[in-house]
């Protein structure tokens, strides 16, 4: 039980901008932060809802639920969405693009792909509502977890990502992607009866199933070009996957 607690400690810390004392750090704990990671998700989407309950604009209300939610995770996803994209982008070989991705500024990739999905995560989001966020940071952390299984390499030694490469067993991914289905089955049942938004029914189940889709096909690419994960890759993983959520419930629903 004490494992699970520093898990957890460290998933927060990690994840979010919540203060929390990490005295233990070990693949072991990674591991159980990365399983923890949708729970961590649940909490940051349920806080960065709130400007979505303010009058007047329900675009503006987007914009500052994204910058709440951005604010709550220093940026992170973010950045490495960007430091990816300026990877990938630059047709290296995967040493060459990996100290691409380390660089402090970014490049052109990087900068289009930023601003082109934080547009389209917001006016997804207007569309979709509060229910849509919370489900799509839950997704976006259920994607670490799988992105953390075992036979996930790191491509490079050191980091987050050579931390907690490959410390998640694929049935406890299995599990936690059950547990994540399910409740967005009941929570989607609810939300088609009018209780909590306008994207409901089968749309949540399905929006977790593209967003988990959609970042697990980016994972494999950049494993194919990268040679493994790093943060960079986790990073953008999430925001992948949170961008997809958000726009099937948008266009679904």
């Amino acid at each position: 039980m004490t494992g699970w607690a520093d898990g957890a400690r460290f998933a927060v810390g990690t994840l979010s901008v919540f203060p929390v004392r990490v005295d233990r750090v070990d693949r072991e704990v990674a591991g159980q932060a990365m399983v923890l990671a949708p729970l961590v998700g649940l909490a940051l989407g349920a806080v960065s809802c709130l400007p979505l309950a303010l009058p007047g604009s329900e675009l503006l209300g987007a914009a500052l639920a994204l910058g709440l939610l951005a604010l709550l995770t220093r940026g992170l996803h973010l950045d490495g969405l960007a430091d990816l994209a300026d990877g990938l982008g630059s047709g290296r070989p995967a040493t060459q693009a990996l100290d691409v991705m380390k660089k402090s500024d970014i490049g052109p990739f990087g900068v289009v792909t930023l601003v082109l999905t934080l547009i389209v995560q917001c006016a997804a989001l207007a569309e979709a509502g509060p229910v849509a966020l919370v489900a799509a940071c839950v997704t976006g952390r259920l994607a670490l977890t799988w992105a953390c299984t075992r036979g996930v390499r790191s491509a490079r030694p050191g980091g987050l990502g050579d931390m907690v490469a490959g410390t998640v067993r694929r049935g406890t991914a299995l599990v936690a992607t059950l547990v994540v289905l399910v409740a967005a089955v009941l929570v989607g049942a609810g939300v088609g009866q009018g209780v909590a938004g306008p994207a409901g029914g089968f749309v949540l189940p399905l929006a977790v199933l593209a967003g988990l889709g959609a970042a697990m096909g980016l994972l494999a690419h950049a494993v194919r070009r990268l040679g493994g994960v790093t943060g960079d890759v986790l990073g953008a993983l999430v925001e992948t996957a949170a961008t997809a959520v958000l726009v099937v419930c948008a266009v679904v629903s």
